[in-house]
């Protein structure tokens, strides 16, 4: 609601002309101002708040108090907005020629009186538009004493919502800025006056007294406290509440699509927002699903702007085009395998022949339908980055094991510290729990280079351990048509450049009634059947990998753990808050993105359920890894490097932690920007709690605090690990996590998808046929031996599958138009306090000088994990870049 605008919310010249046919020119308007006075405004005055001195008065007898004439002086008061494209009515004329309705009040009491000061008013008239930019002027007769300006409100007399971007009112010393960037409803449907406080932040005990009940009010509006009607939440609405995931499953509709609630004692799990949908009549647990049209509730500040909006919708149907239309003919086989290889590389190659009067054409956007209709044909998928610069590194050792230090899930490679490898799970029902992997297969691939005991001793083993997470789901996956599963180990060796090379994979299936427990171990084979046989062991493995990072280290650890952070703030931090304005653009867009993931990526039948291994426990998986592994603590990138071993505390190092294996790119990287962020953070919070009394008195942030803990993560809530807030130390540290965990970790998990998933065969997300050697019948080995490669294709994805997850990775890892990154700009409050505002250019330096470092490392090619011939650039962590698929950049927050 406060952060600013972005510059690049605006739509780019090409976008805007490719527009302006769809949309008819808004009606001539009286006094317009003119584009170069809309282009260029004035600039605000960042010196301090307005303020004037209060005028005298006498006393002229006893209990008599006469005022002096007061002289008052209009001030101009000039509105930035936006019509609503989604959500507004057909236009129509001010009413009465009076279209906002806009009230100021000072932060001083009146001295006579001991009360408030009379606000001052005036109504807004538009003075210029172009769909959908608007300004509005207002002239307001202000008294000379009035003092400092610290709230406006406003009022929506308009017949459509309004999106209110800021509020300059213009003095004789320059411009002071309200940052709004909120939607006004219509006060036909919301007659209540919106409140928009100043830039400038208050503790609670600091509120000026004027401004304390707005304060308490906006909070009580929030919470829902004021809400009148009941049941759903219509879309208007700014109510921020806590419900389950009872929402994934669809029981009155589809039987077979009903699924466990989520956030429970049974499957614990974050909060969701809640939305105040009916339960369902066959299920009273689980809520009532949107139904398809139907525009989903999130809060309405909460919401995609135009621009974002409109980028997306473009995207996701472009995205959707290459894995719809070449299908449409083998509908009828969705299990359709690919049949060579050479029918992948040509999802590259070749592109769609699209009839300009084709019979879907019709259903699509206008400006979608205009871009395919300009065009003869458009490309099926674009090549990723990964086999741009190799098409064959996928298949080779050394990239497998280079992407579990620089790729898409650099968060599950852990140090070997416990040997041998054995399982925690009761042996009574999952078989043996010893590993095979035995000290003897390590030395044998060892191969002399050094003993076992030198190996475990130097710290030069390690593991993508999925073992016990998966063998409790491996008979019920199994159960499920079209797919597999196995629990896997995979035992990687640190060589002395840092580079790590794969020594053996495990596959385990457990015993059930009708077979004994199944494991075996695969080596680098070095003839055509072990070799055949090792390669389907790394699908498998790559395969895992996809799921939990997808599921685990990208859509709960980021997406999921965040939003009741969201919820929290909205719920018991004022908008005036310092601590509520410097974690606010890490909170931009996650709801809905998250609510857009409940409506048909995580949801039952979804596209993760559809495509990934997990099927229809793919929730229930990510509830378990919650339950299991989880802890605020922990999230932190020094405290979750130092649980995997791959790094441990040392107050010489740089960092303040020594790194296991030297060249870990993410780490390298991370590290840097988690000290820029913690530096900062550290700067931010000691201006405004100089000592720990405050922090203890701060009931707003207490409460934030306390709601987190006990309502947003309620499943979790008597652990003793969570952090309490009663220093700076306490509070700069619980910042940073969540400041990290929505910019750096999320952007190290996300924009790299498509750039390494978008070829499947590198991270294939399902495997669909058990390993060939797994109690084989005559005919699965006879194709084994006969046509390997068939195998291989009919153990990825089918066409559907893949094509699916390719377009949704594609539509995943691009950046929006108006995408706001980490330090690219500073929040109005931040600029509003020179102190702030020196830290934030101190902590944009910082990142800075992280991009280049990057670029260096890049080029260094004795750091053999990031660079070398045909090698993937790490640049997931470089602070900017531009829109699109880049492979780079780190928003403040999780907005896709």
């Amino acid at each position: 609601m406060f952060c600013r605008e972005s510059s690049s919310s605006f739509l780019p010249l090409n976008v805007a002309k490719s527009l302006s046919p769809l949309f008819p020119e808004p009606p001539a308007l009286i006094n317009p101002i003119s584009s170069g006075r809309r282009d260029k405004l004035p600039r605000p005055n960042l010196r301090g708040r307005w303020k004037v001195t209060a005028s005298r008065f006498n006393i002229e007898k006893i209990g008599e108090i006469v005022k002096k004439s007061v002289t008052k002086i209009k001030v101009k008061g000039f509105i930035s907005a936006q019509e609503s494209l989604l959500h507004g009515v057909a236009d129509q004329p001010d009413i009465g020629d009076r279209s906002l309705l806009v009230e100021l009040f000072s932060t001083e009491m009146d001295p006579l009186t001991g009360m408030e000061k009379d606000p001052v008013k005036d109504y807004a008239q538009r003075v210029w538009s172009k769909v959908p930019y608007e300004k509005y002027e207002c002239v307001f007769e202000v008294p000379e004493d009035f003092g400092t300006v610290g709230a406006i409100r406003v009022q929506n007399q308009y017949h459509k919502e309004i999106f209110l971007t800021d509020m300059e009112l213009e003095l004789p010393d320059g411009f002071v800025t309200f940052t709004c960037n909120s939607w006004v409803a219509p006060k036909s449907v919301d007659p209540a006056m919106r409140i928009f406080f100043s830039n400038k932040s208050y503790l609670p005990y600091q509120t000026p007294e004027p401004l304390k009940r707005f304060r308490k009010e906006e909070l009580d509006t929030l919470q829902g406290k004021n809400r009148e009607q009941v049941g759903e939440f219509t879309m208007h609405e700014r109510v921020y509440d806590y419900d389950t995931y009872n929402d994934l499953g669809d029981p009155d509709n589809y039987p077979e699509l009903a699924r466990p609630v989520i956030g429970s004692l049974s499957h614990p799990y974050p909060r969701r927002c809640k939305t105040g949908r009916k339960r369902c009549d066959s299920d009273p647990s689980s809520e009532q699903r949107y139904r398809d049209g139907v525009n989903f509730y999130v809060p309405r500040d909460e919401e995609f702007s135009i621009a974002k909006g409109t980028s997306f919708t473009a995207s996701a149907i472009l995205a959707a085009l290459p894995s719809v239309l070449p299908q449409l003919e083998s509908l009828s086989y969705p299990h359709l395998p690919f049949p060579h290889f050479k029918a992948i590389e040509n999802l590259f190659e070749e592109s769609i022949d699209i009839p300009k009067d084709a019979d879907f054409l019709q259903y699509l956007p206008r400006l979608i339908r205009a871009c395919i209709e300009a065009s003869d044909d458009i490309p099926q998928f674009d090549a990723p980055v990964l086999i741009k610069n190799d098409r064959f590194s996928w298949l080779r050792d050394d990239e497998f094991a280079r992407q579990t230090l620089a790729g898409l899930n650099p968060y599950s490679i852990q140090l070997v510290q416990e040997w041998p490898l054995k399982s925690k799970l009761d042996p009574a029902i999952y078989g043996d729990p010893t590993s095979l992997i035995t000290s003897d297969v390590v030395e044998r691939e060892l191969k002399g280079i050094m003993s076992f005991d030198e190996a475990l001793k130097n710290k030069r083993l390690f593991t993508l351990d999925y073992h016990d997470l998966l063998l409790p789901y491996v008979n019920k996956v199994r159960e499920l048509n079209n797919t597999t599963l196995y629990a896997s180990r995979t035992l990687f060796f640190l060589s002395d450049d840092s580079t790590l090379r794969p020594v053996a994979i495990e596959l385990t299936c457990p015993q059930n009634i009708n077979k004994p427990q199944w494991k075996q171990v695969f080596t680098p084979g070095y003839d055509a059947t072990s070799c055949w046989l090792w390669s389907l062991a790394k699908t498998h493995v790559t395969s895992h990998d996809a799921g939990y990072h997808q599921l685990i280290s990208h859509w709960l650890r980021t997406h999921c753990c965040m939003e009741p952070y969201i919820i929290a703030a909205n719920r018991q931090l004022s908008a005036m808050h310092p601590i509520y304005r410097l974690l606010h653009p890490h909170f931009r867009y996650t709801m809905e993105i998250n609510a857009r993931a409940r409506q048909s990526l995580i949801n039952a039948g979804g596209i993760i359920e559809t495509c990934f291994w997990p099927g229809k426990y793919s929730i229930e998986l990510s509830s378990d890894v919650y339950d299991k592994l989880w802890r605020f603590d922990m999230e932190g990138l020094p405290a979750d490097l130092i649980r995997r071993g791959m790094a441990e505390e040392d107050e010489t190092a740089k960092h303040g932690v020594r790194l296991t294996i030297p060249d870990y790119p993410f780490a390298n990287d991370g590290l840097i920007l988690w000290d820029a962020i913690k530096e900062w953070v550290t700067d931010y919070v000691k201006y405004y709690y100089p000592d720990a009394g405050l922090i203890m008195s701060d009931e707003e942030l207490q409460g934030w605090w306390s709601e987190v803990r006990n309502v947003g993560h309620e499943d979790k809530k008597n652990e003793p690990w969570w952090p309490v807030l009663e220093t700076q130390d306490d509070l700069i540290n619980v910042v940073t996590t969540i400041a990290w965990v929505a910019s750096g970790h999320h952007a190290a998990v996300n924009f790299g998808q498509y750039g390494y998933g978008g070829y499947f065969p590198n991270r294939p997300t399902t495997t669909r046929i058990k390993m060939p050697v797994e109690q084989p019948t005559n005919e699965e080995l006879k194709e084994f031996y006969e046509a390997p490669e068939k195998v291989m294709l009919s153990t990825y994805p089918s066409q559907k599958q893949a094509t699916l997850v390719m377009g949704t990775l594609d539509l995943l890892s691009a950046h929006s138009p108006d995408e706001e990154y980490i330090g690219e700009h500073p929040e109005a409050s931040w600029a509003n306090e020179p102190i702030i505002y020196a830290a934030y250019e101190r902590f944009k330096g910082r990142l800075q000088y992280l991009e280049g470092v990057i670029d260096e490392r890049n080029v260094t090619l004795s750091l053999k994990n990031r660079a070398g011939a045909g090698v993937v650039n790490y640049e997931l962590l470089k602070p900017t870049s531009k829109c699109g698929v880049t492979g780079m950049g780190v928003p403040y927050s999780i907005s896709i």
